[in-house]
């Protein structure tokens, strides 16, 4: 009911006079007043088919999507995911200055940063022709106790059916309000290191509460922080190790059963 209120919604509130609206969020579960989208068309044809998304795990919490159309876009961007290659759209969370840079190539079309500025909260919607950007923020960690409103964001990419979403350098477990902005998710990139995010028993809960059925996990360092957290898992989702760094995903072939796909962290190829 609240994705056909959402579907109302959006076909009044948003203008088309002038503006290229091509794609219908099928993900959110939380029906609220959006701003206009922000329309362009990028890339070049591949060899992935219309209906499926490439995920290359470059490593950190760095993953690089690569759409139909040839879109590629690299998440919690730090100025580098392989030698030669320019994103066409970047996200950046400020958690610590291996997700974000300060001097990322002009090159690249969009960059979207998680964190806002004098004006608030940082809010994306980018519709890109094949694939719509949003965003969900969350608050950071500062200091001895302290806090940063919003100086995180939850990126969330909606293409080939799919719902995708990365957690970014998250803090603490979403509200309730949070969940629902953030909607279904069919795959999410998930930081797992169990202290610099969220604490392993959390980040959990969390994953167990999304019941997406692709987790990536991201931002773990060694086997041993790994391990605890696929130990943590295991009751409830497969664990797969696909070869290489990265894999193509479709809606038609998402796993009956939750599951943890373990991709070797490599750079991407020109």
């Amino acid at each position: 009911m609240l994705r056909v209120i959402f579907t109302v919604l959006w076909a009044a509130l948003v203008p088309t006079s002038g503006w290229a609206v091509n794609i219908q969020s099928n993900c959110l579960a939380f029906a609220e007043a959006l701003p206009g989208l922000r329309s362009a068309a990028l890339g070049g044809q591949t060899d992935i088919a219309s209906d499926e998304i490439r995920l290359h795990f470059v490593g950190h919490s760095t993953y690089v999507l690569e759409t139909n159309g040839g879109i590629k876009i690299a998440t919690d961007y730090n100025g580098f995911v392989g030698r030669g290659v320019v994103p066409d759209v970047v996200t950046m969370n400020r958690a610590h200055e291996s997700h974000y840079t300060d001097f990322p190539d002009p090159a690249i079309e969009y960059v979207l940063r998680g964190w806002g500025d004098e004006n608030g909260p940082a809010d994306h919607r980018l519709d890109l022709d094949e694939i719509l950007i949003r965003n969900v923020t969350t608050d950071i960690r500062s200091g001895l106790g302290g806090r940063i409103p919003d100086g995180n964001s939850i990126f969330i990419f909606e293409v080939a059916g799919l719902c995708i979403g990365h957690l970014g350098h998250l803090h603490h477990e979403p509200s309730e309000e949070q969940y629902a902005m953030i909607g279904r998710l069919d795959v999410v990139m998930a930081p797992i290191d169990g202290g610099m995010t969220l604490d392993t028993q959390t980040m959990i809960r969390v994953l167990k509460r999304l019941r997406a059925s692709v987790v990536l996990p991201m931002h773990w360092f060694g086997n041993g922080t790994l391990g605890r957290f696929l130990n943590g898992m295991q009751d409830e989702f497969a664990i797969e190790y696909p070869e290489g760094s990265a894999m193509t995903l479709s809606l038609r072939d998402l796993p009956r059963r939750p599951t943890i796909m373990v991709l070797t962290p490599q750079p991407v190829e020109p």
